[in-house]
């Protein structure tokens, strides 16, 4: 996907750029390509910004560590306002308000639709990555054998004696 220059796109008719993706990103890793479509409209002193899309990634459990496919979607929009950046002194320390954490271009500048549906894509990736709800985790075959499991490993003796001390 290339990148738009946003004063042509206010000369699209209907000021409005609708862009079917079904290609790879180049920096998220997915098993099958990101197929959608990203919709975007400038309204004057800001983009309204719309995306379907879907791929398959492939995503670590974090309970047992196995690799599974995961289906990654998003159906978000987001306006990005258009305003010229302004020169700012720079304190050692900010205040900023919540009013203003949002996203901002030049109006003579680009939007690159790639790095914004890269974004999305992250944003949908689950924070909590489960191969299936009732995954248990690692199992440890010797954890009910306390015996086999010091016999097995000598690293564990001191452990085992320890516990034996505490248990007395």
């Amino acid at each position: 996907m290339q990148r738009i220059y946003i004063p042509h796109l206010s000369q699209d008719p209907g000021k409005t750029r609708i862009i079917e993706v079904n290609d790879y990103l180049s920096d998220l890793d997915t098993l099958t390509p990101v197929k959608g479509r990203i919709q975007i409209q400038h309204r004057g002193n800001f983009l309204d910004v719309a995306a379907q899309a879907e791929t398959i990634a492939t995503l670590t459990c974090h309970r047992c560590l196995q690799n599974y496919n995961a289906r990654i979607q998003v159906d978000t929009s987001e306006f990005i306002w258009l305003q010229d950046p302004q020169p700012a002194a720079y304190a050692e320390e900010v205040e900023v308000g919540l009013d203003e954490l949002i996203e901002t271009l030049s109006p003579q500048g680009h939007f690159e639709p790639s790095k914004w549906l890269y974004e999305q894509l992250c944003l949908a990736i689950p924070q909590r990555q489960l191969c299936d709800q009732a995954c248990e985790g690692i199992v440890n075959p010797l954890a009910s054998d306390d015996e086999a499991q010091t016999a097995t490993d000598q690293r564990w003796s001191a452990l085992s004696a320890l516990k034996q001390q505490l248990s007395d």
